[in-house]
């Protein structure tokens, strides 16, 4: 089957086994066709919660099947290719971090929903991209340990200075990998054009940027601006889903190489056979 044809019929069985199809917004355009939600991970845990079906498959990384399976106990959930995995979510183990604890007794450990869920358990709270500033500034606690992305954590402590927030080296080694020089090219390249980051990224690139967010805020602001040109500081996947979604204006990749390996590990085949009987939970 080519591309049209296999996705009719992952259309066709998801209807026929009631089944929701969830997809990151870093999937590639031919899943996110398919999907029945599209968004972050925690839009899309939401969205499992209140949709119909008992059967869940998510298109994207192990933490986000495991998010949805939290809130949303009583159902199946499959993530349509096991081996997705996030290095972020992965690089410090609940052992690393109760070591860590001890260290510092009186902080407030606050974790990104991109951790796992075992390293959750010993969290006092857990906060998204978009949540993490309003939630930390809530916090009774001046001490705040911030785990793992060390520059999300660095934006919430630019944006919360009475804060004293600790901050582990972790992160996103795609966001982390973009260079203050990189988007001083882009911008140069593209002198009319606005520049929207991810807070995944380093500070000196977020320092550049006109506009600094979540991967569905980056989204929302591209969408609703008068401006007409944009440069994406987030997976180059964001950038060719506003192509397709705002045809008027133009987006241009922030660098080449943000790419995320594990969540192109998806394929529509993946999703078929999931669908048909192949897949894991």
């Amino acid at each position: 089957m080519n591309i049209p044809e296999l996705q009719q019929e992952i259309l066709r069985l998801k209807k026929e086994k009631d089944i929701c199809i969830l997809a990151h917004s870093y999937q590639t355009r031919e899943i996110t066709e398919i999907a029945d939600f599209t968004g972050d991970s925690f839009q899309l845990s939401l969205k499992a919660k209140t949709a119909p079906q008992s059967t869940i498959i998510m298109c994207g990384v192990r933490f986000m099947a495991e998010t949805v399976k939290l809130l949303s106990p009583q159902k199946t959930v499959y993530l349509s290719n096991p081996i997705a995995g996030c290095p972020m979510a992965e690089q410090f183990d609940k052992e690393t971090i109760a070591e860590v604890k001890k260290q510092y007794p009186d902080y407030t450990v606050v974790a990104y929903i991109n951790t796992t869920t075992d390293l959750k358990t010993i969290c006092d709270v857990c906060v998204t991209s978009s949540s993490a500033v309003k939630i930390v500034r809530k916090l009774e606690s001046d001490n705040i340990l911030f785990i793992p992305d060390c520059n999300l954590g660095s934006y919430v402590a630019q944006q919360i200075p009475e804060k004293n927030i600790k901050l582990l080296q972790g992160g996103c080694p795609i966001h982390a990998r973009v260079t203050a020089k990189e988007a001083a090219q882009a911008k140069a390249l593209h002198p009319d054009a606005e520049l929207l980051v991810h807070p995944e990224c380093i500070p000196s690139v977020c320092e550049q940027a006109d506009f600094i967010g979540s991967t569905s805020a980056i989204m929302d602001y591209a969408a609703s601006s008068d401006k007409k040109e944009f440069i994406i500081g987030t997976e180059i996947s964001i950038a060719t889903h506003l192509a397709y979604n705002c045809p008027d204006k133009h987006f241009y990749p922030l660098s080449k190489n943000l790419i995320c390996p594990n969540m192109k590990t998806t394929t529509l085949v993946d999703v078929y056979n999931t669908i048909i009987g192949n897949g894991r939970e």
